[in-house]
């Protein structure tokens, strides 16, 4: 995200690595003030998180936010499913792709845009092994250019 007032919490690092992002979405989530509390102090992961339609609603569910420890006895669930914040379109639309054999619903980033805590969720669907040798194979030729070109520049 290049706008200001973003600030990147985490980011879903193996899912590029594990899936096709096909779609893109930034959603708003659903939150009680322990967990909006323990994401500002970057306490929270998205790693095994995925994206379900529930009676006309989306949620996210295995997102782990942490306990807020100044909070004790009122504190929140660390796994509990979360609403997520879309347009009756975007469901019905993403939800129908979902359904889609081999798609699913990630998180990719959860973030804060002016306060508010906002997760980027991708239409996936799953490379298979020879994809993803494919991609290393692929970053590992574009290194050894960018190596060469600059040891090139070096000699001239």
């Amino acid at each position: 995200m290049t706008t200001d007032n973003v600030k990147v919490i985490t980011r879903n690092r193996k899912a590029r690595h594990e899936y096709h992002i096909e779609e893109t979405l930034e959603a708003g989530m659903v939150l009680t003030g322990t967990e909006i509390k323990s994401i500002r102090a970057g306490h929270a992961s998205i790693q095994e998180a995925f994206v379900q339609e529930r009676d006309g609603e989306m949620w996210v569910v295995n997102m782990h936010i942490a306990q807020y420890d100044p909070a004790h006895r009122d504190n929140h669930d660390p796994l509990r499913p979360r609403k997520l914040l879309m347009h009756r379109r975007e469901i019905e639309n993403w939800a129908a792709a979902a359904q889609a054999k081999g798609y699913t619903i990630i998180p990719l980033e959860l973030y804060l845009r002016r306060g508010r805590a906002k997760l980027l969720i991708g239409l996936a669907r799953g490379k298979k092994l020879y994809d993803k040798r494919q991609a290393i194979a692929e970053r590992d030729a574009e290194r050894r250019m960018r190596r060469a070109m600059s040891e090139r520049r070096r000699e001239q």
